[in-house]
């Protein structure tokens, strides 16, 4: 399964990363792969606690262009 991820530095310089399909599916990195590292890992976890607790495993998400 794919997803879309979001990824930014902080004012601290740690890059954050957040999967915005899954709600709470956050994680960060001192260096940009560790983060996408770390967020591959959190999206299994975040999954597979959704999955045990009988929640949707993701939200629906959107695109519009605003012209």
């Amino acid at each position: 399964m794919k997803f879309n991820i979001t990824i930014d530095r902080d004012e601290d310089g740690v890059w954050i990363t957040e999967c915005p399909f899954i709600p709470g599916c956050v994680s960060q990195g001192k260096t940009k792969d560790a983060a996408l590292k770390n967020i591959q890992e959190d999206i299994a976890l975040c999954l597979e606690v959704r999955s045990e607790q009988g929640m949707p495993l993701t939200v629906e998400q959107f695109a519009h262009n605003m012209d």
